[in-house]
Formats: structure tokens, C-alpha cells, sequence
């Protein structure tokens, strides 16, 4: 089957800044994947050349199987991208807008489709209503519906929730998981790592411009992230056998350990009640992408994204 996107040895630089810097990808179709990395680790870049927004100095990148370069025009086709800016055109009223998207493609007559993307993405009440009038998760909705509007198979989405409330944040991963479980592929950019977690199937993580990790979710997380144990003593320290599983401490006489395994919790256990100490309070941490993204991007940026506090690139 031909791969939904294709990446191979990839560079671009911007003046002395090396942002991208032999990228190597394969993503397969159907797949709902994950990129990410902190800010100017080369996302936007890589997304850019997929667009045909920019080119790329040397390597190839193809979308279903067509170049980028030598078969923009259908390469364009196949792909859809909802940006990470609100970019908007003031004269239009959305149902226009989606309208003259599709002439843009070539496509006539799909009020049928614009329909079902208003009704699903909850812009018909607007679809009258000027550009200028809507607010920011408004037009953020109209972007995904313009991407969408000429029915691409790879659906690039660049932190689509970026700025917007939850209940569009919950609207628009229906619709996603929706077009996924249909046959799209999904690309995802986000700096909300918990929707990375419970979304994408396979991630690639990016500094430098550079990849660094490339795995399945749950791969990554039993490889790069660890099982913890916090607790709180009745009385008395930990014994001198625990203390360098300690990983963090908490003005409330909370401890945190690092645990090998599961079954590691009960040596734990063996060594506080040889010493005579009782617990007060236990909590199981489960490992999360979080510690991933910043063991693997050792970045300053990383402790906000995995925050979910968005910067722009």
C-alpha cells in the first residue's frame, strides 16, 4: 500500500538556523499520528513543505504517493492542512467561503458536503454570518472545514485547539476521530500532550530538526517513561534503603519513588514496614507523555508544552 506521506532525508535552512536537518518519515494511511516537539524543533517547517509553502533544499516528501515538487497539483489535492493562524478572508460570509474553497480544487455542486461539514463542526447558525464577525473558535472551525472541504485523504491539523474552549475542543476530536475511523489519515501538532496520549496511535518527536523518537504511543511510554508511587508517612522519614528512589518531595511530607515495575511497589511496601512506618496516604502515578516529551527534548520549552501552555513558533 503507498505510504500516506513519505519523507526522506529532508533539509531546510533559514538563513544560519538549520530547521530541518535530514528528517527521515513514514506514515501509513489510516494512521492518526502524532508530531511533536518543542517550539522551533521544525513542525511548522515540515508541515510548510507537505503544503507546498515552502521548499525544501534537498531530499523528497510525497502525499499518497505524489511528490510535493513534481506533482504539486496532486499532491495539493491530497491533503488538507488547518493552520495554526487564523487566516480568514473579511469579505466573505462562511457558506462563501467553503464555496470558493472548493472552486480553488476544481469541485462544483458539494453543497451537500458543506452542509455536513457546518452541521458537524456546529457552524450552521453562523454560515450566513460574515468572517469578521465570528469569534476566534469560530474561525477556527471554519479553517477545519476548509481544509476539509474537498475531501483530502491526509488531514494535516497544526495545534487545531490552540486558544479554543472545551467544548469545541471535544466537538472537533469527535469529528477528527470520526474522519479517522472513515480512512483519513491524521497528522497532529499539538502542545497539548494529553490529546497526543489519547489520540495518535504512532508519534515522532522533533528537536533540532532532527527525529528523535519514532514509536508507538505505548512504546514510547514503557521505554521512556517510568511507574511511580506517592506517599505520605504517618510519622517518621523514609529509610536510608528509599531514598534514592526519591524523585520529589512536597511541603505537605508527600514522597515520591520511582518504582522499576508493579510488582516493585511491594518491595516498597517490605521496607516500610521493616522500618516500622505506616502509610498514611498512597497514590499510583501512571507513566504519561509528559515525562517522554521532556526526557527526550531536554528543553526549557518542554515543561510548558507539556503544561498545555501554547507558544507560538
Amino acid at each position: 500500500m503507498t505510504a500516506a506521506i513519505r519523507i526522506a532525508q529532508l533539509h531546510k535552512r533559514y538563513g544560519a538556523v538549520q530547521a530541518l536537518d535530514g528528517v527521515d518519515l513514514e506514515i501509513q494511511q489510516g494512521e492518526f499520528f502524532g508530531l511533536l516537539g518543542p517550539n522551533g524543533a521544525g513542525k511548522t517547517t515540515l508541515i510548510s513543505v507537505l503544503a507546498g509553502l515552502a521548499r525544501a533544499d534537498s531530499g523528497s516528501a510525497q502525499i499518497m504517493g505524489y511528490d510535493v515538487v513534481r506533482d504539486y497539483r496532486q499532491a495539493r489535492r491530497a491533503v488538507g492542512v488547518v493552520p495554526q493562524e487564523l487566516v480568514f478572508d473579511p469579505f466573505f460570509n462562511v457558506r462563501e467561503m467553503l464555496v470558493f474553497q472548493s472552486g480553488y480544487f476544481g469541485i462544483r455542486d458539494n453543497g451537500d458536503w458543506i452542509d455536513e461539514l457546518l452541521h458537524h463542526l456546529d457552524l450552521t447558525a453562523k454560515a450566513d454570518t460574515n468572517m469578521r464577525r465570528l469569534s476566534g473558535g469560530m474561525k477556527r472551525r471554519v479553517l477545519v472545514a476548509q481544509a476539509l472541504v474537498h475531501k483530502p485523504p491526509v488531514i494535516v491539523l497544526d495545534e487545531p485547539t490552540a486558544g479554543v474552549d472545551v467544548e469545541l475542543r471535544h466537538a472537533l476530536w469527535r469529528f477528527v476521530r470520526r474522519l479517522n475511523t472513515d480512512g483519513h489519515t491524521i497528522v497532529l501538532t499539538t502542545h497539548y500532550l494529553e490529546e497526543a496520549e489519547g489520540l495518535c496511535g504512532r508519534i515522532a518527536m522533533l528537536k533540532q530538526g532532527r527525529v528523535v523518537a519514532l514509536d508507538t504511543t505505548q512504546n514510547l511510554l514503557a521505554r521512556f517513561s517510568g511507574s511511580y508511587v506517592r506517599l505520605k508517612l504517618v510519622a517518621g522519614d523514609l529509610p536510608p534503603g528509599l531514598r534514592t528512589r526519591e524523585t520529589a518531595a512536597d511541603s505537605e511530607g508527600r514522597h515520591t519513588l520511582q518504582l522499576h515495575d508493579y510488582a516493585d511497589l511491594e518491595r516498597v511496601m517490605q521496607e516500610l514496614r521493616n522500618s516500622g512506618l505506616k502509610v498514611q496516604e498512597m497514590e499510583l502515578l501512571q507513566p504519561d507523555l509528559e515525562e517522554v516529551f521532556m526526557k527526550l527534548t531536554g528543553s526549557q520549552s518542554a515543561q510548558h508544552a507539556a503544561a498545555g501552555v501554547h507558544d507560538e513558533r
